[in-house]
């Protein structure tokens, strides 16, 4: 099985118990003892992509492997004297590995999905170009640019995961950041504490701006929530009259436009240069030997829309080196290292990309 790509760390919280758990899971998988359990996950991640994807269907799937795969893990001499913990542990990183691997195939999967997730995006794109505190009756005693920024950059990490613990845990810390916010605004300013009348338009506004019984299941249940709003949102939920709402939406979409013609249109306004071009272009002349890769010491900001075809050229450029490199090194190494070949069936199971770790079952060494 190939490995699911690695995903970066969003807190304390998110990584150092993720992590433990699920490499503490890769190294049980790694004892030639779990060939059996190997087997059965390697197989219903093959079979799962022969299926027309269902949401509800696949949720049942995937929940009924999981429960017979916990069968199979209590019974298992290797968790044979492990503790609840230890089997909740290993399920978690089973759902990781599993998730991870078929993220493409179950996240937003079916076009009807898809269609809803780019028109929530579009209206907040336009609602971010006017949108204020005020519009949701957030108090002022609550405008906290830093806690809002920081409540924004925990919910803005939700999709360098594919697991959906991870996610999840990506919105209890936004959440958890509110939470000490209105916390602390009851203790500091003796605001007395309205429960989910302040904690729900602080999370729609953090939710706008930031691009179950359970607590995780608590705060899905209110981020869902600040979907649906932002879904029917009018003038009307901002406490706007609605004339002035559209008037304000229609602006920014005249806004967004002139701002995409202006930049596709021409790299420089009122015949002034661009100074980022101007500092990218001093780059390229700067570089001893005159090098082809001008953008290795651009930044983010730098980077215009007409410096994406070069890019591409470049990304290409560099595939193909490092492709014909592979090649002339692997040649070389084959040529003077003869691998000796066992004899029976090798069953791999693998870790995220970044690690060195490899489950490696062999048989009839």
């Amino acid at each position: 099985m190939e490995a699911a790509p690695s995903s970066s760390s969003t807190s304390t919280s998110t990584s150092t118990g993720g992590s433990v758990t699920f490499y503490d899971f890769l190294d049980r998988m790694r004892n030639p003892a779990s060939l059996d359990l190997v087997r059965s996950i390697k197989s219903f991640i093959v079979s799962f992509s022969f299926y027309t994807p269902n949401p509800d269907n696949d949720g049942k799937k995937v929940q009924d492997f999981y429960l017979s795969m916990e069968a199979a893990i209590r019974e298992h001499p290797l968790w044979a004297a492990a503790t609840f913990e230890e089997l909740d542990s290993a399920m978690e990183g089973l759902e990781k590995y599993v998730m991870t691997k078929l993220f493409s195939r179950t996240f937003a999967s079916v076009p009807e999905d898809a269609k809803i997730d780019r028109e929530v995006s579009e209206k907040i794109c336009l609602l971010q170009n006017f949108l204020k505190p005020e519009h949701l009756d957030i108090p002022a005693v609550l405008h906290n640019e830093a806690s809002w920024l920081l409540a924004e950059k925990e919910l803005q990490k939700i999709n360098t995961f594919k697991a959906p613990r991870e996610k999840l845990l990506c919105i209890m810390n936004c959440c958890r950041v509110i939470n000490n916010l209105l916390l602390n605004a009851s203790m500091s300013e003796n605001h007395a504490l309205a429960g989910l009348d302040d904690f729900l338009p602080v999370l729609i506004y953090v939710t706008i701006k930031a691009k179950l019984v359970s607590e995780a299941a608590y705060y899905f249940t209110n981020l869902v929530s600040a979907k649906t709003f932002i879904v029917d949102l009018n003038g009307k939920s901002l406490s706007m009259d609605e004339i002035k709402f559209e008037e304000s939406m229609q602006a920014a979409r005249l806004t967004q436009t002139n701002r995409a013609t202006q930049i596709e249109a021409s790299p420089t306004l009122q015949g002034q240069t661009d100074p980022t071009l101007t500092r990218m272009h001093d780059k390229e002349k700067d570089t001893s030997g005159g090098s082809s890769y001008p953008y290795m010491d651009a930044e983010a900001g730098e980077l215009t829309v007409g410096d994406v075809e070069r890019l591409l050229s470049l990304y290409k450029d560099v595939v193909t080196k490092y492709t014909s490199l592979y090649k002339v090194v692997r040649h070389l190494s084959m040529s003077k290292t003869e691998i000796p070949h066992s004899e029976g069936t090798s069953f791999l199971l693998t870790q995220p990309e970044g690690t060195n770790t490899k489950i490696d079952h062999q048989r009839g060494n």
